[in-house]
């Protein structure tokens, strides 16, 4: 059996945003899917796709920055606490064969240039505010390392994992 594809969650969105909202349906068309979702599950909308996630039979790994094993309700199949801090960012960007990105602040923004040093598609959520909303006009830098392809609906999500082959139709 070959392994699932893996799809990393980054950003921030708060609860009642339309951000919040998208996050968490995308955590579901991920487990639909069958792709495993990759999430700190640090910020309320990476923790509510994770939750989504897992509420629709997916599974989810969740890398978290302390050493210590977070308590028995948190959302995620597989728990890794790498004790690295904000160096688990690499980990983040290097587990997932695209990331998905929710918003942000600069925790994101590490996470994304990361991941776009390292060759990972890109599939910004737009139209809902946040960082994640320019980054198809202002890219990392000048090199052109991974396609940024951007979602505004779990419609569009679809549409885009499919041309990414993560999604088998």
């Amino acid at each position: 059996m070959a392994r699932k594809p893996q799809v990393c969650v980054l950003g921030s969105a708060e609860p009642g945003s339309k951000a919040y909202e998208l996050a968490g349906q995308a955590g579901a068309l991920l487990a639909r899917a069958g792709i495993t979702l990759v999430s700190g599950c640090g910020s309320p909308a990476t923790r509510h796709a994770a939750q989504s996630a897992v509420d629709a039979g997916g599974l989810v790994v969740s890398i978290i920055p302390s050493g210590t094993m977070p308590a028995v309700d948190w959302p995620a199949t597989v728990v890794i606490p790498c004790g690295m801090g904000d160096a688990r960012n690499l980990l983040m960007a290097l587990a997932g064969d695209a990331c998905l990105v929710i918003g942000g602040r600069a925790g994101t923004i590490s996470e994304v240039c990361l991941a776009w040093l390292h060759h990972r598609p890109l599939l910004p959520l737009t139209g809902c505010g946040g960082w994640s909303d320019g980054l198809l006009q202002n890219p990392p830098d000048e090199r052109a390392n991974s396609p940024i392809l951007p979602w505004h609906s779990v419609d569009t999500l679809q549409s885009q994992l499919t041309s990414l082959g993560l999604v088998r139709i």
